[in-house]
């Protein structure tokens, strides 16, 4: 039986790597090209955390996230046609990925003896690193640097976990509200159109 971060860390890259699968099959690419999309989108957050850590990438000694990515593939093949028609489905699943990721990123940098606010840095980049890999990879401007609220979703949950910590929470339910905050801002930010100020040049 697995446990619960195991558990987040399988549907974050299972959602991640549809969001990418999603966005790939709207550029046209074909079933390879969008399933190296959507792998570099599951693992690109967490290989740049694990190399900070100076630990090998995780999807190197464990090869089950590319097959995860695979069956992410699979899905949007079968479902193609509500997946892709669906605005709204790659949104869905980046912000499902995004609180899951986060997780697992503060998770991991925290059993590795880092403090606290390096763990948050580091859940942020296994949240958004991805998806930015993924942007550049399809030609557009990377989301982590746009006026919308993704980046800072992070950062909010990563320190609503440190309270839940704090507070002595048990590990699956902090980890279970930090990520719920982490998608509860995405998806109320996207609704409301809350956003970053747009920082401008000169006029």
């Amino acid at each position: 039986m697995i446990d619960f971060i195991t558990f987040c860390d399988y549907m974050g890259t299972f959602a991640f790597a549809i969001s990418g699968i999603r966005l790939a099959s709207a550029k046209q690419f074909d079933w390879f090209g969008a399933y190296v999309v959507g792998v570099v989108t599951a693992v690109g957050g967490g290989t740049v955390r694990d190399i900070l850590l100076n630990d090998t990438p995780f999807w190197m000694t464990q090869p089950s996230y590319l097959v995860v990515s695979g069956f992410a593939l699979l899905f949007v093949i079968i479902f193609r046609k509500y997946v892709i028609k669906l605005n709204n489905t790659f949104f869905i699943f980046d912000a499902i990925g995004l609180g899951l990721f986060v997780i697992v990123g503060i998770v991991k940098t925290l059993d590795f003896g880092f403090p606290m606010w390096v763990a948050v840095v580091m859940g942020t980049i296994t949240g958004s690193f991805g998806g930015m890999i993924r942007d550049i990879l399809i030609n557009e401007v990377p989301l982590i640097l746009r006026k919308d609220i993704y980046a800072l979703a992070c950062v909010f949950g990563g320190i609503a976990y440190w309270i839940c910590l704090q507070l002595a929470m048990p590990s699956a339910l902090s980890q279970f509200i930090s990520a719920t905050i982490v998608f509860g801002i995405r998806i109320l930010s996207v609704k409301y159109h809350i956003s970053v100020p747009v920082l401008k040049g000169e006029e």
